[in-house]
């Protein structure tokens, strides 16, 4: 799993690098992955803590909830994120219930008519997250990318050229 630095936390959730600080160290709504272990060192932040981040920020900004009173639904979301596949979020929306009641769901017409919610579309967050950590999209739902293709070409146009350059070198030309 792929870490970032307090800088790279900072650019992708939208919070000063104060902020920051103070969600996940001093108030501890949403801890690190990895504590600084002294003076120069920076905190480490999961793509799971990123995405926790994000949406403490929408409530914050767009809601203006208090997120100390919500410590613990961050805390249970975020361990429902680390047993989820960042593939899998796609497509799917959090629905908040109350403070110790949320679901991720593929449908939002399948959501209970009975119960208010507060509802978080997930793919605008997973796209920043995925292209600064590359960690890639389902192109088609239920499908999962095994190759990424962009590697390929590239290698493949390298090796014709060294092959290329040696056969150059060593004076054998091709052949039609």
């Amino acid at each position: 799993m792929r870490l970032v630095n307090t800088r790279e936390a900072s650019l992708l959730t939208g919070l000063s690098t104060q902020q920051l600080r103070e969600w996940t160290s001093r108030r501890a709504i949403v801890p690190a992955d990895v504590r600084p272990v002294g003076r120069g060192f920076q905190a480490q932040y999961s793509w799971s803590s990123i995405l926790v981040l994000r949406i403490a920020s929408v409530l914050r900004r767009t809601l203006n909830v208090e997120l100390q009173a919500h410590s613990e639904l961050l805390a249970q979301l975020r361990q429902g994120l680390l047993q989820t596949s960042f593939l899998a979020l796609w497509g799917k929306s959090l629905v908040i219930f109350s403070t110790a009641d949320w679901a991720l769901l593929d449908d939002l017409a399948a959501m209970p008519n009975d119960r208010d919610a507060v509802v978080v579309r997930l793919d605008p967050h997973l796209q920043v997250i995925s292209s600064a950590l590359a960690l890639g999209r389902s192109p088609v739902p239920g499908q999962f990318e095994l190759f990424p293709a962009r590697g390929l070409s590239n290698s493949r146009h390298r090796h014709r050229e060294q092959r290329s350059h040696r056969e150059a070198a060593s004076g054998k030309r091709d052949r039609p």
